[in-house]
């Protein structure tokens, strides 16, 4: 999801020698994956309201405000630093035009929910053991791409959002373990939970809706 590293440090490099057209050549580096993530972790019923690329840029200006420090005393990864201060945008966004007064920004579950990224969804079935998938089966995918993602949004907010970040950001376990500020083998943990909470649920779902039939 991320640009390559190498070529992300020697912009890096060559920002901190003082060197403008690699600031912008940062910036634009990372458009599109901040387009990316925007777009998936933005509520769509506020997309509705707010353009994602108003949001993407929003990051963008204040990522170049900030960036001096960032340079002088660089705390994590490039695009971990740059994911938080979008993750900040979203959050903001959410407070200005949040569609219904008893929702709680700070603990709404929507505001994790990865809908429409079938493929990754159907790669998680696929770790979840789910005998069903085959390549022919397009509708089936479909349909069990709705249902890990509804399982995922049933899940408790640091099991939902650790699943998000390994499986729809594609973030490794020691980047997630940066920004959850685990050490590694904690946030190998909690994730291996996290899928085990989740393998549990679809089951249960499961069993219902055959109980249900």
């Amino acid at each position: 999801m991320w640009p390559q590293s190498p070529q992300t440090e020697q912009l890096i490099a060559n920002a901190k020698a003082g060197d403008h057209s690699a600031v912008n050549q940062l910036m634009d580096r990372h458009r599109n994956s901040l387009n990316h993530l925007v777009r998936m972790r933005l509520d769509k019923k506020v997309q509705n309201r707010v353009d994602v690329s108003d949001v993407v840029q929003d990051v963008l200006v204040e990522a170049n405000r900030r960036l001096q420090r960032y340079l002088e005393t660089p705390v994590m990864p490039f695009h971990l630093w740059l994911r938080q201060i979008a993750k900040d945008r979203i959050i903001d966004a959410h407070r200005r035009h949040r569609v219904s007064a008893k929702r709680s920004v700070d603990r709404e579950q929507q505001l994790f929910a990865p809908g429409g990224h079938d493929q990754s969804s159907i790669q998680l079935a696929s770790l979840l053991g789910d005998s069903k998938i085959t390549p022919a089966a397009a509708a089936l995918q479909k349909e069990l791409a709705k249902k890990i993602e509804h399982s995922i949004s049933q899940l408790e907010e640091r099991d939902s959002e650790i699943i998000i970040m390994r499986h729809y950001e594609h973030l490794t376990n020691q980047e997630i373990s940066k920004i959850l500020n685990l050490s590694e083998p904690a946030a190998s943990m909690r994730y291996l939970r996290a899928i085990r909470r989740l393998r549990e649920l679809m089951q249960t779902e499961e069993l219902s809706q055959t109980e249900l039939n």
